[in-house]
């Protein structure tokens, strides 16, 4: 067994997952200690860029944010990383809330326009799922010939941190918010799938440059890429790319 930290740098969806899960069985099974930093993939890339966070690995939700930081002219941050998991995108509601029966009933499309709703997306120039998100409601705008959810698409009134969406649904400021399903399965948040659409996160992992604690670093990937982070992954709403698809350079 080991001792020390490992500091992991995260995508705000592992949030819950990391903190109940993967910390606990990690250090039992090694002995090091995680700390972790929780925010948008976009968001987190910039601050390892400007040296505001300094860590070990790199959890990201898209392949983009790791080649933000890959090459000479982005500081060669990510010299190689691999993506391990995939998790779709969903629409979490409030059961509470009084579209609930809607939504369970009818095309979500149908439903998160109408008057009143109260709908949540996290910023797609801080996290890759802000994008999805925009991509989903743009796509099927256009699919369905519906210009309100193309105007929801484009409103920054439904945007929110990535680290406070969950939080606003379970209080019942939201009536329904996108997430991905490792998130909504964490916080066991009741969801609908997004019909018509196949968007998942992309999951990736990577050792930083100049990692203080380059042991841990390398003993958390393995445990992330083992079978028993496969395992902790497929329970709680990612499917496990197996073996994990390696990338290198810019």
């Amino acid at each position: 067994m080991h001792s020390g930290t490992v500091v992991v740098l995260y995508a705000g969806s592992f949030s819950d997952l990391m903190s109940q899960k993967v910390d606990p069985a990690f250090h039992a099974a090694t002995g090091y200690t995680v700390t972790g930093v929780s925010n948008g993939s976009t968001a987190l890339a910039t601050e390892i860029k400007g040296g505001i966070e300094v860590g070990d690995v790199f959890i990201s939700a898209s392949p983009k944010a790791d080649a933000a930081l890959a090459g000479a002219t982005n500081g060669n941050w990510v010299s190689s990383y691999s993506e391990f998991g995939k998790s779709r995108l969903v629409l979490a509601y409030n059961p509470s809330s009084s579209f609930a029966a809607a939504l369970t009933t009818q095309p979500w499309y149908s439903v998160i326009d109408r008057a009143g709703f109260r709908l949540g997306r996290t910023d797609p120039m801080t996290d890759p799922k802000g994008v999805l998100a925009v991509k989903a409601l743009d796509e099927t705008a256009a699919a369905h010939h519906l210009a309100a959810l193309a105007a929801l698409a484009t409103s920054g009134a439904n945007v929110f941190p990535e680290t406070s969406l969950v939080g606003q649904l379970q209080a019942g400021q939201l009536d329904a918010g996108f997430f991905y399903a490792v998130e909504a399965s964490a916080a066991k948040l009741k969801t609908v799938p997004l019909t018509g659409t196949t968007l998942a996160a992309k999951y990736t992992i990577a050792k930083l440059r100049g990692a203080p604690h380059g042991a841990a670093a390398l003993a958390f990937i393995a445990y992330m890429l083992s079978p028993a982070g496969q395992r902790i992954l497929s329970d709680s709403g990612v499917t496990p790319v197996v073996p994990a698809v390696q990338h290198s350079g810019p």
